[in-house]
């Protein structure tokens, strides 16, 4: 192992845009490309790697995450495995920049797991058997590339439909005109009315929906709770969670919760989450964003400890940095590898 008491952490970071094989729509977003921040973590000539992926409607940009990394000042520590410390000092240096957070999370959780030869799966003590399918994602689009789609994505067991468009019928007959696979429903917030919602909750779930993820805004905390008791599937959290602090304030308004690494701050705060929300009888999913394999190769490690993912982000861009966690016949398979098991490809 590198002497500790006389080593540095060097951080490098460095923009990246991610591009999608499709044109992407979701209820309030369109886009062909997402921006990235790439982060490296040096220490005793051993690197980690993390990333922050930024959708553009979370409010983060490579600007911004450029300005907070430039402020992070990690040679005043000399024991990278003092995570607590050091993670607590990352997140207080400003308020927000949750994914520029979750790419130095991610790096120290890839330095660290490297400096033990060991992957964070086996270092929780999690069965990397015991992973669950992940789902593949179908934007909101026309019947004729929703359908292309769905046949592309033969491999995999369960399809996501993003929902919360006037689309939202034609797209669901379209799928299941061609497939008979369970669906996952992701409305991102767009459905206003706690009837409509309930109604549309319903034919879901008569067409082969096994639950919904955030069927209306997050300030209407009170009409979800209200869909809640009165669906059949369950209700997911997405945007209503964020952080810890989030997942105590929106019990018994929801069934379950969506984790992901970029609103979080990643693994260090994602796993705190998952055994909160367990405890309390929530029911668990791990998401992700438009991602590299960097990213989705992190999260993972954590999916041992949930029902469902969604960990599909990198399967539906065409310039993946890395190699890392792979998908098999819909499942999600971990590297044997040390640290959160990525290789950088160019």
């Amino acid at each position: 192992m590198a002497n500790i008491s006389s080593a540095k952490m060097i951080l490098r970071y460095y923009p990246y845009t991610i591009a999608l094989k499709h044109t992407f729509a979701i209820s309030n977003n369109v886009r062909t490309t997402n921006p990235a921040m790439l982060v490296e973590l040096e220490y005793e000539n051993i690197v980690g790697y993390g990333e922050a992926s930024m959708p553009p409607y979370l409010g983060e940009t490579q600007e911004t995450a450029a300005k907070f990394l430039s402020g992070i000042n990690l040679e005043q520590f000399k024991n990278p495995f003092e995570l607590e410390t050091i993670l607590s000092y990352v997140d207080a240096a400003a308020p927000g920049n949750q994914a520029a957070k979750a790419a130095i999370d991610i790096a120290f959780h890839d330095l660290i797991g490297k400096l033990l030869n060991k992957s964070w799966v086996d270092i929780w003590g999690y069965n990397r058997e015991n992973t669950p399918f992940t789902s593949f994602t179908i934007g909101i689009d026309t019947p004729e590339i929703v359908e292309a789609k769905v046949k592309e994505a033969a491999e995999y067991k369960i399809l996501k439909i993003k929902l919360g468009s006037e689309l939202d019928k034609e797209i669901v007959e379209t799928i299941i005109k061609v497939t008979d696979r369970p669906l996952i429903g992701d409305v991102n917030q767009g459905w206003n009315d706690k009837h409509y919602a309930i109604e549309m909750i319903e034919w879901c779930a008569e067409n082969g929906f096994k639950l919904i993820e955030q069927p209306m805004p997050k300030e209407q905390l009170d009409d979800i709770a209200w869909l809640t008791e009165r669906s059949s599937i369950p209700i997911f959290a997405d945007e209503s969670v964020q952080r810890l602090s989030d997942i105590v304030k929106i019990n018994g308004a929801f069934d379950g919760i969506n984790v992901k690494l970029m609103k979080s701050t990643g693994l260090r705060e994602a796993k705190k989450m998952l055994e909160l929300a367990k405890n309390l009888g929530l029911r668990l999913m791990l998401g992700c964003m438009t991602e590299t394999s960097c990213a989705i190769s992190a999260a993972s490690h954590l999916a041992p400890l949930v029902e469902w993912a969604d960990l599909d982000g990198a399967l539906l861009i065409e310039n993946d940095k890395f190699s890392g966690t792979t998908i098999q016949n819909g499942k999600i398979v971990i590297q044997d590898k040390p640290g959160i098991g990525v290789k950088k490809l160019f």
